[in-house]
């Protein structure tokens, strides 16, 4: 069975300070490379990777390049499982996105976030919609037996899976965890999900975030 396994990069210096991060050039940090580090061990020890893709923003790519050394692949890139461009919050807290621009903000505004375009950034129905696109674009390339290991970031993947599982925009962003390097497992010829933000795999000390394994 065509499988796709989709992940989140490892901890960055941004995720690490909680700022907004959208397509800003952040870097992994320490704590990102070994967890990025033993993602790659784990896949080479478990899986045949077929093909490799990653979003082209850095974090995503520092990540993907552990998983093209250790299971010998080959990395190409995707834009279309980027990050959200938040335009002007980029840099921001969420905690000043809520208090000052409620009107982005899901937990307060609701449905109304959702279709909400800060100045120069996307709304989260375009991400959506984006990366849905992405996610056709891949299946449809798939051979029945095929695996796929896509590494993208929490808003692409909170949305890929929510719209498989059913969720709206809203609760796919608020109700669905995303932790770093975890790893979500898709079956892609009739797609359902079944594992998600696993990260039971990473050594003592580099797991960040409660566990919500489907």
């Amino acid at each position: 069975m065509a499988t796709v396994l989709l992940v989140r990069h490892g901890e960055t210096t941004w995720n690490r300070s909680g700022r907004v991060q959208g397509w800003a050039p952040t870097p992994l940090t320490e704590r990102g490379h070994e967890q990025a580090a033993a993602l790659g061990a784990h896949l080479a020890s478990t899986v045949d990777v077929d093909r490799l893709v990653s979003s082209d923003l850095r974090r995503a790519q520092e990540t993907a390049r552990y998983v093209a050394r250790e299971t010998e692949s080959e990395l190409t890139t995707d834009a279309a499982w980027r990050e959200r461009d938040f335009g002007f919050l980029q840099g921001f807290s969420p905690a000043e996105v809520f208090e000052q621009y409620p009107e982005y903000a899901l937990s307060v505004s609701g449905a109304a976030a959702a279709t909400a375009r800060p100045d120069s950034g996307e709304t989260l129905v375009e991400v959506r919609d984006r990366v849905l696109d992405g996610w056709e674009r891949l299946r449809v390339d798939l051979t029945s037996d095929e695996t796929v290991v896509v590494v993208a970031h929490g808003g692409p993947n909170r949305l890929l899976l929510g719209s498989l599982l059913g969720y709206d925009v809203v609760g796919s962003v608020l109700d669905i965890d995303q932790h770093n390097c975890a790893i979500n497992e898709i079956y892609a010829s009739d797609p359902r999900v079944v594992r998600r933000n696993d990260t039971r795999y990473l050594p003592d000390g580099l797991a960040v975030g409660s566990e919500t394994v489907a």
